[in-house]
């Protein structure tokens, strides 16, 4: 195969390496996994199979030659696209004979359509978030930060403020020392602050937890070590008394602990 003929989008190995995000109904990634998308198309001279072109730049084939040329990048861009989105949105856009630009336009409509109904279903979801469905700070920042992410994806976006406000307000009762200080705080921290102060508290109590752990391990093992003792002494005793009584032909007596 000629220079000429090899198109850079035959390069890719794998499109996971570059575009890591699976996008998917219920974790609702559009805009991320659509940015992100197009810059690799873009690098890749494949942007046309996507986007309609404007005037000016490369259209569509329109002879039988172009139409060759035009085929192999064009399935090359399809598998990127089933590679990196659910079975379930697979199984929603694939149709037989399609090209990828219209595969493109129907994953667009998917998430951009019916926005005030998946916004007020976010914002139901955020405002019951609280910490105490998640196992440890950073997973519970996290989701506040997706939730809020989809939110800006449907033009319904969360001021930082109030993530910060509601990330405090979900706090559990081992938290609300730290919540204090960040909510009483003028003005208020970024989120990314506040998600930085959380954590770190959160490393400070499992230290503390571990610390206290350690201690009533060590105090158990002196106990233990104690009564192991008064045992051997009292073991020896009974030993000596009984040697004693076998001599005098008394019958033996069994040690008490």
């Amino acid at each position: 195969m000629s220079d000429k003929s090899f198109h850079p989008s035959l390069a890719v190995s794998n499109i996971k390496n570059h575009i890591p995000i699976t996008l998917e109904m219920e974790n609702v990634q559009y805009s991320t996994w659509s940015v992100l998308f197009k810059i690799h198309a873009r690098s890749h001279r494949v942007l046309a199979h996507i986007i309609d072109p404007k005037e000016g730049t490369s259209k569509p084939p329109t002879t039988d030659q172009e139409k060759e040329l035009w085929t192999t990048p064009d399935s090359m861009v399809f598998s990127w696209i089933y590679a990196t989105i659910s079975n379930d949105l697979l199984h929603t856009i694939i149709q037989l004979d399609s090209i990828t630009m219209e595969a493109w336009d129907r994953l667009r409509d998917i998430f951009q359509d019916n926005q005030h109904s998946r916004a007020l279903s976010l914002e139901q979801e955020f405002s019951a978030t609280s910490m105490e469905n998640f196992p440890n700070a950073s997973s519970y920042c996290q989701h506040l930060k997706s939730l809020a992410d989809q939110l800006k994806n449907v033009r319904a976006s969360v001021s930082d403020s109030r993530m910060v406000l509601h990330l405090v307000g979900g706090l559990t009762r081992a938290y609300r020392g730290v919540g204090t200080l960040i909510h009483q705080s003028n003005p208020l921290p970024p989120f990314y602050k506040a998600r930085s102060t959380l954590v770190l508290e959160e490393t400070g109590i499992e230290k503390e937890a571990a610390t206290e752990s350690a201690m009533v391990a060590a105090s158990s093992d002196d106990s233990s070590g104690h009564l192991t003792n008064i045992g051997q002494l009292k073991s020896k005793y009974s030993s000596s008394l009984n040697n004693k009584r076998n001599l005098l032909g008394e019958a033996p007596v069994l040690a008490k602990l």
